[in-house]
């Protein structure tokens, strides 16, 4: 009788080890390496992993195609029924494509993905919602509070990835929703659910189910104490998307991102709002961030961000105070904090700010997470509005990265974030003047800024400050 043995994998890369080790030999990441039991197979499991290889290996002989002689997708894209949504993905859901959303506990993706299948259900046809966590009554519960009938909307309880391909194959519904594949189960493999070579295989099987059926999938991915999605980072690479759903616990805001996309534009932004009855579409962003914003205080600074192709003005406000220690402290919350430092420091050299023993405090209004260099201006600003105790003009806007010469750096379509910022009720912009190109110009004179508005330009940090303060 064959016997059970104990290794140890990791949880990064896949590589197996004897013993247990601090640092994964393979990929060099640490406290990755986690105690599996491998089970003995059993005959069937060995028959069904047989049958499985020569499935594969059938596939592989396929004869090559011309590409002049490959039949493009008759299908349309299919409308998600949340404009929002549509835009992440570049216009909709691409028939037999496998995306794969990420986020928090309790962020809402279970909960954004049933109103998807809901809206998909009364336009499109049939869905399948899979749920490996949860039963069938208990999905219908939260249905029912959002309003969903669903006549079209199938739902089943099982992780056994052999019973999920039945189910499709059978329904041939117009999109599938897996929540979640760390639930999943290949019988022909002996370890747990959740471990790297389920969540391996069970994707590859999906994607295959997906391209041959032409039948779009989503998936739902845990997510590691970082914020990754959880499993092999071969995951990410086998999808055709990743999204992922943030925002602050504390806070009622979430912000579909896409990171990945073979079939639209990436890093693109999709923003909602968590009400009793679900996830409400916020069709104009850049206005509700500056909803609350108070006119005239010191350490405020209106930045232009461009999420995709979608440019978003939200508010920075940072406080400096003097440090009552040795080590001033620096603490942000939606800024990079090594780029809030590098910051700091250009301030302090090339603008003779002497920030240095002073505490820095930075926030963007509304749990939003900056990561663009565009803002640095917009940032930088803010602090030594706050140290000057003198308040930037509530009309500004201000665009540009900042270099460590504390020179203000071109940024990419300039003309779109002015005509934001301008629709949004601004009549200053304060953008680089190495953006005032010939061709710049021309667009921003085909933008149709309104008359009163006022692009003023800066080649330098301290002349873009200087610039800001002296506007009455």
């Amino acid at each position: 009788m064959a016997k059970t043995r104990t290794k140890y994998v990791c949880q990064q890369c896949g590589g197996e080890q004897n013993k247990w080790m601090g640092k994964c030999p393979d990929c060099g990441a640490w406290n990755t390496l986690e105690e599996t039991i491998e089970l003995p197979q059993s005959p069937a499991q060995q028959r069904r992993q047989v049958t499985v290889g020569n499935a594969v290996a059938s596939q592989g002989t396929q004869i090559p195609i011309v590409l002049p002689n490959v039949k493009p997708l008759i299908q349309a894209r299919i409308s998600l029924g949340y404009p929002e949504m549509n835009r992440v993905l570049g216009g909709g859901l691409v028939p037999g494509s496998l995306l794969l959303i990420g986020g928090e506990p309790g962020i809402g993706k279970s909960t954004l993905l049933l109103q998807v299948c809901g809206a998909v259900a009364k336009e499109a046809g049939s869905v399948l919602y899979v749920s490996g966590e949860e039963s069938v009554e208990q999905v219908k519960m939260r249905a029912e509070r959002l309003d969903i009938t669903g006549e079209q909307l199938y739902l089943l309880s099982a992780i056994d990835l052999d019973v999920i391909t039945e189910a499709i194959h059978r329904l041939k519904p117009a999109l599938v929703v897996v929540d979640s594949i760390q639930t999943l189960l290949a019988s022909h493999i002996t370890s747990a659910p959740g471990s790297i070579s389920q969540v391996r295989e069970c994707t590859l099987q999906l994607m295959q189910l997906a391209k041959n059926t032409h039948i779009p999938i989503f998936i739902i991915g845990h997510v590691t104490k970082e914020g990754t999605v959880a499993g092999p980072k071969a995951l990410e690479h086998i999808v055709d998307a990743v999204l992922y759903l943030e925002g602050e616990r504390y806070h009622s805001y979430r912000l579909l991102r896409g990171v990945k996309n073979r079939f639209g534009a990436t890093h693109e932004v999709g923003v909602f709002e968590m009400h009793g009855e679900g996830l409400i579409e916020v069709p104009n962003p850049s206005a509700v961030f500056l909803a609350d914003r108070s006119a005239g205080a010191s350490g405020s600074a209106v930045v232009v961000s461009m999420e995709g192709t979608r440019p978003l003005l939200v508010e920075v406000q940072t406080l400096a105070t003097p440090s009552n220690f040795g080590h001033p402290r620096c603490t942000t919350n939606g800024i990079e904090h090594n780029r809030l430092l590098m910051l700091i420091a250009v301030l302090t050299k090339r603008v003779c700010l002497s920030i240095g023993h002073h505490d820095v405090y930075a926030n963007v209004v509304g749990g939003f997470t900056l990561e663009e260099p565009s803002i640095d201006l917009g940032v930088a600003a803010a602090i030594a509005s706050s140290y000057r105790e003198k308040a930037i003009p509530p009309d500004m806007a201000l665009v540009g990265e900042v270099g460590l010469s504390g020179e203000l750096r071109a940024v990419s379509r300039l003309s779109l974030r002015v005509r934001e910022a301008a629709k949004l009720g601004f009549k200053r912009c304060i953008v680089p003047a190495a953006g005032r190109s010939t061709r710049v110009r021309a667009e921003l004179e085909e933008a149709g800024l309104p008359g009163d508005f006022k692009v003023l330009t800066a080649s330098s940090l301290a002349v873009a400050l200087e610039v800001s303060f002296n506007q009455t």
